[in-house]
């Protein structure tokens, strides 16, 4: 997913929009130097790639998460390595998951004007 396809579904009240990073990097506190800004992405809620990698079975992935399969989900965190692994899991438990490769790292710049 692009920068552009993102923004298009920012506020899209069947899409959910998951960042994996950690708590203090979401919430700003863990600071990445390279990113100009810290934070989060605007409607996105927090679900650590941990947690989910703790889940046993795609019935304790969908608990975890909240949502009804086939639900659209997008996931992103620095660069977009942890997204990938979460947006596997995702899929294998039924959502339309998708990852947003720029992930924090490009949204911390495009978005700094």
């Amino acid at each position: 997913m692009t920068l552009e396809e993102l923004r298009g579904l920012l506020g899209d009240p069947g899409t959910a929009l998951i960042d994996v990073r950690t708590r203090l990097e979401f919430d700003g506190v863990a600071r990445a130097h390279c990113d100009p800004r810290h934070g989060h992405i605007p409607g996105a809620v927090n679900l650590p790639l941990e947690r989910i990698l703790e889940c046993r079975s795609a019935e304790d992935v969908r608990q975890l998460v909240g949502l009804p399969p086939g639900t659209e989900v997008v996931a992103y965190c620095h660069v977009g390595t942890r997204s990938g692994f979460a947006v596997e899991v995702l899929s294998g438990a039924g959502y339309q998951a998708r990852n947003y490769v720029g992930s924090w790292h490009e949204w911390s710049r495009a978005m700094e004007d």
